[in-house]
C-alpha cells in the first residue's frame, strides 16, 4: 500500500522568553494501514492517537523542540511504544519542557528513515531553532518544514536561539533547491510549494523577517 499524509490540528499554547500565544498545530502522520511516523506532538495525545488509529508508529519525529511542538512527545511515546527522535543542537529547548525526560535518539542531516515503502530524508533547516529539521518525501513529493518555511516566508526569529540569517540560508540553500511542485507541510497552517515561495527571497531578505 503506498504511504500518505494525514493532518491533524490541534490547539494549545506557545511559551518562551516568559510570554504565552494561544496557537494551532499541524500534527503529520506518514504511513500506510499498518505502520507511520508521527511529525511533532503538540497538545493533545488523544488527538494524535485518534489520526494514528490502530496502526503501529515507528518512531515520533521532532521538527523541533519548542513547547508547542514537544509538549506530549513523552506520553505519546509512552502510549504507542515508539522513540522520540531529536535533532541534538535542540537539546536546550527540550529540556526547558521535560527537563528530566530526555529524547530517545537524535537526528542528523542526511539521516533517512523508511516507512510503509517511503523514505523519509533529514534536512537540518536551523534558524527558528539551533536543531530545526525539515523532512522531505521525495516518492510523495512533500516536504515538512516544521517552523521553517510558511506560505508567506520564514518562520519567527524574535526569540531566544533563533537568528534570521541562519534561517534564511537554511531555506535558500536546502530547501529552495527542491523540486519548484514540492508541496510544503508546515508546522501551523496552510500548505505551499516551493515554487510559491521561491520568487519572494530577496523580499524576505529587504524586510528582515
Amino acid at each position: 500500500m503506498t504511504a500518505r499524509v494525514d493532518r491533524a490540528v490541534t490547539a494549545g499554547t506557545f511559551s518562551l522568553d516568559g510570554q504565552t500565544f494561544d496557537v494551532d498545530n499541524n500534527v503529520w502522520v506518514i504511513g500506510d494501514d499498518s505502520e507511520c511516523v508521527v511529525l511533532d506532538a503538540p497538545h493533545d495525545v488523544a488527538a494524535i492517537l485518534a489520526l494514528v488509529g490502530d496502526r503501529q508508529v515507528r518512531a515520533i519525529l521532532a521538527t523541533h523542540a519548542h513547547d508547542d511542538h514537544v509538549r506530549v512527545a513523552p506520553e505519546l511515546a509512552e502510549a504507542t511504544g515508539a522513540p522520540v527522535l531529536l535533532h541534538a543542537a535542540d537539546r536546550v529547548l527540550w529540556d526547558m519542557v521535560h527537563p528530566h525526560l530526555p529524547p530517545h535518539g537524535e537526528l542528523h542531516d542526511g539521516q533517512t528513515i523508511e516507512v510503509a515503502g517511503t523514505t523519509l530524508r533529514v534536512l537540518h533547516t536551523p534558524g527558528h531553532s539551533p536543531g530545526a529539521c525539515s523532512f522531505h518525501a521525495p516518492d510523495l513529493g512533500v516536504v515538512f518544514t516544521g517552523d521553517t518555511l510558511f506560505a508567506g516566508g520564514p518562520g519567527a526569529t524574535g526569540r531566544s536561539y533563533s537568528d534570521f540569517d541562519t534561517i534564511v540560508r537554511s531555506i535558500q540553500t536546502r530547501l529552495l533547491t527542491l523540486p519548484g511542485e514540492t508541496v510544503v507541510h508546515t508546522g501551523h497552517g496552510d500548505d505551499t510549494t516551493i515554487g510559491a515561495e521561491a520568487p519572494h527571497l530577496q523580499e524576505w531578505l529587504a524586510r528582515g523577517h
